[in-house]
């Protein structure tokens, strides 16, 4: 008799994680397929020369007690395992511009960010404390982002514009571009983009920052350990080929393309939404679905260098610092000049175990076009699948690198002589590894003037299939973890999700 499961995931990034255990705390049998070497999509981390380098999370926001992913967590079950080091109280995130020697604060807290700016820019106190207090209310319009609570979007916050927005705060310019230096965490453009985008992601960071110690991989490794706890089936080298339908048009199976099959009662695909349409069949889906899914423009990838550095070479920062060639690039961060690439980069440093005080690693990201490494899209390079991409591509990397290491020299002085070894990541690389489309760090770009063309909802038209993960609706830890319990409301029944939910927060603060 075949075996068949409650829920069957299909990916296991984040959204996919969370999702199937919040299930399986509900007592149904789950499994989860993933197609790679490791589990957790943009969690990934790998290491060189015995150093953890993160694929996709720097650093995370909202984890202080109380604040919106601690509760997540918390009701996970992963809260107090994880580790955490917090970042700089005083200024999280610098921004800087080409030889302005200032290093403008992004501060923890919101009265400490506003005091922070306000050294820099003394006369505009007034106005920061106004930007502050729209970023909250924004946030607040959002259904389960105080946890529980806020029934639907509400549209008038859907076509705020960040460009106009920010233009009606303030009219420093310096100031505008430092309050949007951070924007390279929605992929860099400003000027289109809904105002909800900045400011969820902002929101979370000026609540608390906190970096993972040794890699967000941490996260998706105590999932999947309460996973199992609680009876969940995971598998890893399982890639997902076809669904298997019944003459109702549900899916009643999957099968892997080594042609295992796998039956589930319902389904939830964590993967690339247009990997999920070719799964499904277009002739399934409806053309002004499809035709809408299709319309979508990937946000910008990007590559990545990986610095070793020699012991005690470099002093730890305890700060993201993101960097500008000049004020005006922040606005459209992701259009760049080849030719003066990188005009702007995002820098982290790791804190030494060994050596406290000191850096042993530094990993710089900037923009990239998918069509820079398009003459090798038909390689596939993965430690489950390898591949050798070519000698040309080699050089290419390479000399993506030495720009790199060039730009952060001005930064750092004396930078290249204590570099032991360096290591790259391409959008081939994120598409591979992650299974992104053109290897988007973000799922697709957001419109203010058109806010609900990119935002899907979990249910499909399928009856028994699910959408979770950062295309569908928001990114990041935070996006992908409310949209993950969005989409367990769906199956489950709202009512319930908030009860359970709304239980958890009561008994810890009767607990406290």
């Amino acid at each position: 008799m075949k075996k068949t499961h409650d829920i069957l995931v299909i990916g296991s990034g984040l959204g996919g994680l969370v999702s199937a255990l919040i299930l399986a705390k509900e007592g149904l049998k789950v499994c989860v397929l993933e197609k790679n070497n490791q589990y957790g999509g943009n969690l990934q981390t790998f290491s060189r020369d015995k150093v953890v380098f993160d694929t996709g999370v720097h650093y995370l926001g909202g984890l202080s007690e109380g604040q919106n992913l601690y509760q997540f967590f918390s009701y996970l079950g992963i809260m107090d395992e994880l580790q955490l080091r917090k970042m700089d109280e005083q200024g999280y995130d610098k921004i800087t511009f080409g030889d302005d020697e200032n290093e403008y604060p992004h501060a923890q807290g919101y009265e400490n960010f506003v005091e922070q700016l306000s050294k820099y820019f003394p006369e505009e106190k007034g106005n920061l404390q106004d930007y502050c207090e729209e970023i909250q209310r924004v946030c607040s319009q959002f259904p389960r982002y105080h946890v529980v609570g806020k029934e639907n979007y509400n549209e008038e916050v859907l076509h705020l514009n960040t460009k106009r927005f920010i233009e009606s705060i303030t009219t420093n310019k310096k100031l505008q571009s430092v309050l949007l230096g951070s924007n390279f965490l929605y992929a860099g453009d400003s000027e289109n983009i809904p105002f909800y985008v900045h400011a969820l992601t902002v929101n979370s960071y000026i609540q608390s920052a906190y970096k993972c110690v040794k890699g967000g991989s941490q996260i998706s490794k105590l999932l999947i350990r309460r996973l199992r706890e609680y009876g969940a089936e995971v598998y890893k080298h399982t890639e997902v080929s076809e669904f298997i339908f019944n003459e109702n048009n549900a899916i009643t199976g999957v099968r892997t393309s080594a042609g295992k099959e796998y039956f589930a009662e319902k389904f939830i695909s964590n993967i690339e939404i247009r990997s999920a349409i070719q799964l499904i069949g277009e002739a399934r889906l409806k053309k002004s679905f499809l035709n809408r899914i299709m319309s979508w423009q990937p946000v910008s990838s990007c590559f990545s260098v990986y610095l070793v550095l020699k012991p005690q070479a470099i002093p730890d920062f305890n700060y993201n610092i993101y960097h500008y060639s000049n004020e005006e690039m922040v606005w459209n961060a992701y259009q760049y000049q080849k030719g003066s690439w990188p005009e702007t980069y995002m820098l982290s440093s790791t804190e030494s175990k060994h050596n406290p005080g000191f850096a042993e690693s530094l990993t710089a990201i900037s923009y990239m076009d998918f069509d820079e490494v398009e003459e090798w899209q038909n390689t596939f390079n993965t430690v489950a699948e390898e591949s050798e991409r070519g000698k040309a591509y080699e050089r290419f990397k390479v000399e993506k690198a030495e720009k790199m290491i060039d730009a952060l020299e001005k930064k750092i002085p004396g930078l290249r002589k204590n570099i032991k070894r360096y290591y790259t990541s391409s959008p081939l690389s994120y598409r591979d590894y992650i299974g992104s489309y053109n290897g988007n760090m973000y799922g697709y770009s957001k419109s203010s003037e058109n806010p609900l063309r990119t935002m899907v909802s979990p249910r499909t038209k399928i009856d028994n299939l699910f959408l979770t993960g950062q295309s569908v609706n928001m990114h990041g830890i935070l996006g992908c973890t409310i949209g993950a319990f969005n989409t367990c409301a769906e199956i489950l029944g709202k009512e319930l999700m908030d009860n359970r939910l709304t239980h958890f927060i009561n008994e810890n603060k009767s607990g406290e």
